[in-house]
């Protein structure tokens, strides 16, 4: 008959390390004996411990052509992901930049300097490429948008486009990292045509936004773009640099899962969300057979509007953030420069003149807290302009006059330089202040004086 042991036998044989296979050969069976007394403690029986539930998806999941794996999410339940930290602050100006701007003239030469404005004609495109002023300036907020500007031109060259649908049809293209809330023009590339230092396989659309965001990673901020540059490959690349992704993407795509792509049988404001490795995917229905696709890596979760079209906050949020380089690009067309011209250096040069004064209007309220019009602000600046362009004028044709000999040549005699009192006099000599030649009625007379009284005068002033 096999050995009986009440509960407190069989515990303490286990803590006083004692093997029941060392027992007289018999198995040992924990029983509770009728006739064993329990304490009233061991009687309560302790509550099952609970352990962590590792949660696992129980959605359909979904591959799309390329191999990506899309999970069909609820609207409404946080995503099993660790979002990036956004960036805190508001964009606002260095801190040299704000210690160095005090005028309007001042805002302007952080972009544009004056030698910049008298060598317009040796201006090309390497000089078109340097936009570090506009990096270095400016310290841009959270959201960032980037999308292209198209500068109206019929200059002869080659990278010149023309797309018939568009308003101005001939164009020259350029690629525009905006600031979402003050519209200041952060980063700009001309679009030259075929770049061939771009890696063979990679997208233009992903060239051209790590381009332009590469100043602005690794900081926590938003890129918001259309459906030209929206892919799944980039969402990663920008998430991989702690920036995250915001757009519309195109529904050809092959990483989209199949689902995605219907709109037939889709109900009027349904939303579908989907999800893989880190970026959600959703689907919105504004109307029968017609469907928007936002791919979004900034939000953890995907939440409806309590309205009647129900919309989720990933495509109110691009609907607010999509317009930064769309509002700039009207700004800079209400008060241009623009002229008509044949030659693309020049036309260039003017739409680099409307972003340079923008990026000036922007950086004088930031350090100087002044708020004006903005066609106030280009007035005073272009009056700046001009005077400080009419004083290097003056200084350099008066250095051109000391450098003419002090007499004309033997036998000649030049005209009168003064012409207060004369019309057209000839002239010998120089007047000692001026350097310009004067004539016998435009001189004045100076009073005789010793050398004692001379230097005295001198002393005195």
């Amino acid at each position: 008959m096999p050995k009986v042991n009440s509960a407190q036998q069989a515990l303490d044989m286990i803590l006083d390390h004692v093997n029941p296979c060392d027992s007289d050969g018999d198995d040992v069976v924990l029983q509770m004996s009728s006739d064993s007394e329990v304490s009233s403690d061991e009687e309560t029986s302790l509550p099952p411990v609970k352990r962590g539930r590792v949660e696992t998806h129980t959605g359909p999941v979904e591959k799309a052509k390329d191999g990506t794996v899309w999970c069909e999410e609820q609207v409404g339940r946080p995503f099993n992901q660790s979002p990036v930290e956004p960036y805190a602050t508001d964009g606002e100006p260095t801190a040299l930049v704000r210690r160095t701007v005090s005028s309007r003239l001042q805002s302007f030469l952080c972009f544009i300097t004056l030698d910049m404005l008298r060598t317009v004609q040796e201006w090309t495109v390497q000089h078109g490429r340097r936009t570090s002023n506009c990096i270095s300036s400016y310290n841009p907020g959270r959201h960032i948008t980037i999308d292209e500007q198209r500068f109206p031109s019929k200059t002869r060259c080659c990278f010149l486009q023309y797309i018939a649908t568009k308003p101005d049809k001939f164009a020259i293209k350029f690629w525009v990292a905006c600031d979402l809330k003050s519209k200041y023009v952060c980063n700009v590339i001309p679009y030259l045509g075929k770049d061939p230092s771009r890696p063979s396989g990679e997208r233009l659309s992903e060239n051209v936004v790590m381009k332009l965001m590469e100043p602005f990673m690794d900081k926590g901020r938003t890129v918001t773009t259309d459906n030209f540059f929206t892919s799944l490959s980039l969402a990663q690349r920008l998430l991989n640099r702690k920036t995250t992704l915001l757009g519309t993407v195109n529904k050809i795509r092959r990483e989209l899962p199949g689902s995605a792509k219907q709109a037939m049988n889709r109900q009027e404001f349904s939303t579908q969300v989907f999800s893989t490795s880190g970026v959600t995917l959703t689907v919105y229905a504004p109307k029968r057979r017609k469907t928007v696709c936002i791919l979004s890596s900034m939000h953890s979760v995907v939440e409806t509007e309590d309205t009647r079209k129900k919309k989720p906050n990933t495509v109110t949020d691009y609907n607010s953030m999509k317009c930064g380089v769309d509002v700039m690009d009207q700004m800079v067309r209400e008060y241009s420069v623009r002229s008509g011209t044949r030659r693309w250096p020049v036309a260039v040069f003017y739409n680099m003149i409307d972003m340079a004064a923008l990026n000036a209007y922007v950086l004088y309220q930031a350090c100087t807290g002044v708020q004006e019009r903005r066609v106030d602000f280009l007035v005073e600046l272009a009056s700046e302009l001009a005077q400080s362009h009419l004083g290097a004028k003056k200084v350099n044709k008066e250095n051109l006059l000391r450098q003419q000999p002090p007499t004309p040549d033997q036998g000649k005699r030049a005209t009168c330089q003064v012409n207060c009192r004369c019309k057209r006099n000839h002239a010998t000599v120089r007047c000692v202040d001026c350097y310009r030649y004067t004539c016998g009625k435009c001189r004045k007379e100076v009073a005789w004086q010793c050398q004692v009284c001379s230097d005295n005068a001198g002393q005195n002033h």
